[in-house]
C-alpha cells in the first residue's frame, strides 16, 4: 500500500509516498480503507528538524494520527464496529502511519453524516486535543475564554466546543479571518502587540482560560489570564520556563521524561463531536484537501501557518 514518509530531516521535499506493506488490526484495534487524513502541524515541526532535541525520531517516520474510512479489518476484543462501518479516530502516537491507504485506529466514533470524508479524516485529533485542554481548564458555561491562534486546525474546534460548553469565546487571527471567526461564534480580534490592551477592551470582567494554538506570545497571555495556571499551550515549548502547562498526549520519548507526563486523552470528545455535528453545532472547516502522492504540497501549506482550518489528504 501507499504510505507517507520521511526518511530524514529536512523541508517538505523530503516528504513521499513510498510502498510499504500493510498493517493489520491487533486486539482491541481496527484497521480502515482510508478515505481521507489529516496534516498534523506537529509532525511538520519533527520533519523540519526543529524538534530533534525534543522527539526522538526513527527513520523512516511514518506520518499521520487522524483519519476517516470504512472498516476492513476489526481486532480481537472489539464490539461495536462492524466491516462496512464509516468511522473517524485516530492511531496511536507510536504507530502514527493514518497518511496512508489503510491505517489501524486505535480510538474511534461512527462518522457523522453531516460530515464529508474530508472534513471527517481531519476531525478526531483537533477535537481530541481541544477537549482535553478545555477540560484541563475546566472550561464551562458563563466563562471568558481567549483562544490564541483561533482560525487553524485546532483553534477553529477549539472555539466551537468552548462555545457548545457555553463559553464567551475570544480568538486571534489575521484581520482576513475575522468574519469567519464569527461565523464560528468568537468575537475575532488581531494578534501581536497591544494584545493585552484589545483582549481587556473586549473583556472588561477578564479572561477566564487561555488555550494557546499559536505559541510565541506567552508573557501577553499570562497577562491576560492572570495566572500562568489559567493558561495551556499545544505549541509553545517554553512553556515551563513561565510557569504554563504544555499539554500533549503522549510522551515524547520511551520515558516521557523530555516534555512531561502526557495529559490522559480526552476520548469522549469523540462522542461530544458526534452529537454536535448532529445538531450542525460542529463543522470542521477544511483549509485544502490534497491527493495522498501531494504530500509535500499539503507539508509546505502546513508550514506556511496561514491555512484555515485544517489540511488533509484524500486516498
Amino acid at each position: 500500500m501507499r504510505a507517507v514518509q520521511f526518511s530524514e530531516y529536512g523541508p517538505p521535499s523530503v516528504v513521499h509516498v513510498a510502498e510499504v506493506g500493510e498493517p493489520h488490526a491487533g486486539p482491541g484495534k481496527i484497521r480502515i480503507a482510508v478515505r481521507a487524513s489529516g496534516i498534523s502541524a506537529g509532525e511538520t515541526y519533527i520533519r523540519s528538524g526543529m524538534l530533534r532535541d525534543k522527539v526522538a525520531t526513527t527513520f523512516p517516520y511514518r506520518t499521520g494520527f487522524d483519519a476517516a474510512g470504512v472498516v476492513d479489518e476489526v481486532g480481537d476484543g472489539v464490539t461495536g464496529v462492524g466491516i462496512g462501518d464509516e468511522v473517524f479516530g485516530f492511531t496511536t502516537m507510536a504507530a502514527r502511519g493514518a497518511n496512508a491507504d489503510h491505517a489501524v485506529l486505535a480510538a474511534w466514533a461512527p462518522k457523522p453524516a453531516a460530515w464529508s470524508w474530508e472534513e471527517a479524516g481531519g476531525a478526531a485529533g483537533s477535537v481530541e486535543t481541544s477537549t482535553r485542554v478545555l477540560d484541563r481548564l475546566a472550561v464551562g458555561a458563563g466563562h471568558t475564554v481567549l483562544v490564541q491562534g483561533a482560525a487553524g486546525g485546532v483553534g477553529t474546534i477549539a472555539v466551537q466546543l468552548a462555545v457548545a460548553r457555553g463559553a464567551t469565546v475570544i480568538g486571534t487571527a489575521g484581520a482576513h479571518n475575522h468574519d469567519f471567526l464569527r461565523s464560528l461564534g468568537a468575537e475575532p480580534t488581531t494578534y501581536g502587540t497591544g494584545l493585552v490592551e484589545r483582549v481587556r477592551a473586549l473583556a472588561p470582567d477578564g479572561v477566564d482560560a487561555v488555550f494557546d494554538c499559536a505559541g510565541g506570545a506567552l508573557p501577553d497571555l499570562i497577562a491576560i489570564a492572570g495566572d500562568p495556571a489559567r493558561v495551556v499551550t499545544i505549541a509553545d515549548f517554553t512553556a515551563a520556563a513561565h510557569g504554563v502547562h504544555m499539554s500533549h498526549s503522549a510522551p515524547v520519548d520511551d520515558t516521557g521524561a523530555a516534555l512531561g507526563a502526557a495529559d490522559p486523552l480526552a476520548l469522549h470528545g469523540l462522542d461530544i463531536a458526534i452529537k454536535l455535528a448532529e445538531e450542525g453545532r460542529l463543522r470542521v472547516p477544511v483549509a485544502a484537501a490534497f491527493p495522498l502522492a501531494e504530500a509535500e504540497a499539503a507539508h509546505e501549506l502546513s508550514e506556511s501557518r496561514h491555512a484555515r482550518g485544517k489540511i488533509v489528504l484524500v486516498s
